[in-house]
């Protein structure tokens, strides 16, 4: 009997932007810290009296929440910081997470919604951080036999008329880009007894389906060996369970640029031949992140109706160990036909990008080319675990994949493709080699350059902020959803 996952997508709290409040649904005060005396409170500030306010110390920093005093009709009390966009989000995560620690089953459906009084210099920026936070700084994934816990069902934005309608648009944005956000966590967190390759494929297509003008197509293995995607099935090999190659597409009409999105869809990855340690293996279910990635954002790219043509494929593999695994020393034909000598079966991922990013550049003549990935150590160790490692060949286009991720709150790193270390991706054997020397994340990517056809390419490296091991931010422990923001508000980029 196969282990059951939580209804996926994860449902999100509905959020509405109102001019009114509504009775009986729990109200929440949002205060700022002063530079010099007590803090600053929003509408809603009267109800709560002094000395409530002395006897709990409040100080307004961001983040700060407290529950309001008995009768006042406050809920909770949350705090703003100096009121930078960056606080907002503190402040909406700080929220969810405190709301539901009291909510039981006994709540009503009114008291499982919060309202939230906006004050008068509030910007859509504002709005769209404290939505954010509202909605991924609650988020849970457990696969138990427990009833699930309440949650918060509603949150509901209070602001004057004339500036609703641009509050609803800011609030509407942060969800979907927070709904593609919690998607590729629900994916990869969930445990690769579940997860193969085919459900990963399926699940994917199933969600897409719910979106007007997404196409799905699913490639099983026949098809991949009729093709020739040889480090496709060179990696999935070793496992009983196959691999697939899944192909989102969205095609408005009007679209003239037209963007392919390649994630690594690994479900499982055991290393292979060249085996992984069991200390952080069972780690391996998340590296999948950048399919998950590509996945999500092309969800939400539908749900936005952005008017740019963009494809997203996810060549999907299960890493094992068998007598059908590919070894070290075997040389792989991807697809058009480049042979690759391989040197690690544990460098995997670059196995399967390469065949997809050829099949890309060979027959879906597109304008650029970015591909997301859970690839290399070598990247978490150089940034860490919260910065994304990015490698370009076009110097416009990393500038506007940064600055995306910078406006969503994923921040890139630019790193150096050395021209000193090309040679080196070259093969006596093959074409090229799997793993060259050298530092390696930087010949990871210089690897990926070899099938992209001198096209405009950009690689992103997030080995580190695709998983966290604790909480910060709006992120939870486990995978964190990383680069399918960013790659959402890039597309959106090239929608004028």
């Amino acid at each position: 009997m196969s282990t059951p996952v939580p209804t996926l997508p994860t449902t999100l709290p509905d959020v509405e932007v109102t001019a009114s409040r509504r009775q009986g649904v729990p109200l929440v005060v949002l205060s700022r810290g002063a530079a010099d005396g007590p803090p600053e409170f929003g509408p809603g500030g009267d109800d709560l009296t002094q000395a409530w306010i002395t006897a709990v110390r409040l100080t307004g920093s961001a983040g700060e929440t407290q529950p309001g005093p008995a009768g006042s009709g406050v809920a909770w009390v949350v705090g703003l910081g100096g009121g930078e966009s960056a606080q907002w989000r503190s402040a909406g995560t700080a929220l969810i997470k405190a709301a539901e620690n009291t909510l039981d089953d006994d709540t009503t459906a009114a008291g499982r919604g919060l309202q939230v009084e906006l004050p008068a210099d509030v910007s859509g920026d504002d709005v769209a951080e404290f939505v954010r936070g509202a909605l991924l700084g609650g988020y849970r994934f457990k696969v138990t036999a427990d009833k699930p816990k309440p949650r918060v069902r509603e949150i509901r934005l209070i602001a004057s008329k004339d500036r609703k309608a641009e509050f609803d648009a800011a609030a509407d944005r942060a969800a979907v880009l927070a709904a593609a956000t919690s998607f590729a966590r629900d994916l990869a967190n969930s445990p690769s007894n579940v997860k193969d390759p085919a459900w990963l494929a399926k699940t994917a297509a199933k969600a897409a389906g719910k979106v007007d003008g997404i196409g799905a197509a699913i490639r099983d293995e026949k098809w991949l060996a009729k093709h020739g995607f040889g480090g496709l099935l060179a990696v999935g090999g070793g496992s009983d369970r196959p691999p697939r190659l899944l192909e989102l597409t969205w095609a408005p009409d009007g679209a003239t640029t037209h963007i392919v999105l390649v994630g690594k869809g690994i479900t499982f990855d055991t290393g292979g031949i060249s085996i992984k340690p069991a200390e952080g293996m069972h780690l391996m279910r998340t590296d999948m992140s950048g399919g998950a990635a590509v996945i999500a954002a092309m969800i939400a790219i539908g749900r936005l109706g952005l008017p740019v043509r963009v494809t997203g494929l996810v060549p999907c593999a299960e890493n094992h160990v068998s007598g059908s695994a590919y070894r070290p020393g075997d040389i792989v034909r991807h697809y058009g036909g480049k042979t690759t000598e391989v040197t690690n079966t544990d460098a995997e991922g670059r196995m399967v990008l390469a065949d997809a990013l050829a099949y890309a550049a060979d027959t879906l003549a597109p304008d650029v080319l970015v591909d997301v990935a859970t690839l290399t150590g070598a990247m978490k160790m150089s940034l860490g675990t919260r910065i994304g490692g990015l490698f370009a060949d076009d110097d416009a286009l990393a500038e506007r994949l940064v600055a995306a991720g910078g406006r969503v709150g994923e921040a890139l790193w630019r790193m150096p493709l050395l021209a000193e270390y090309e040679d080196a991706v070259n093969s006596d054997v093959a074409d090229v080699r799997q793993c060259p020397p050298g530092p390696g994340g930087v010949t990871a990517a210089l690897f990926l350059r070899e099938f992209t056809a001198g096209l405009p390419w950009a690689h992103l490296d997030i080995a580190g902020p695709a998983r966290a091991d604790k909480p910060y931010d709006d992120v939870v422990p486990g995978a964190t959803g990383f680069a399918a923001r960013t790659l959402v508000e890039f597309v959106s980029t090239y929608s004028s």
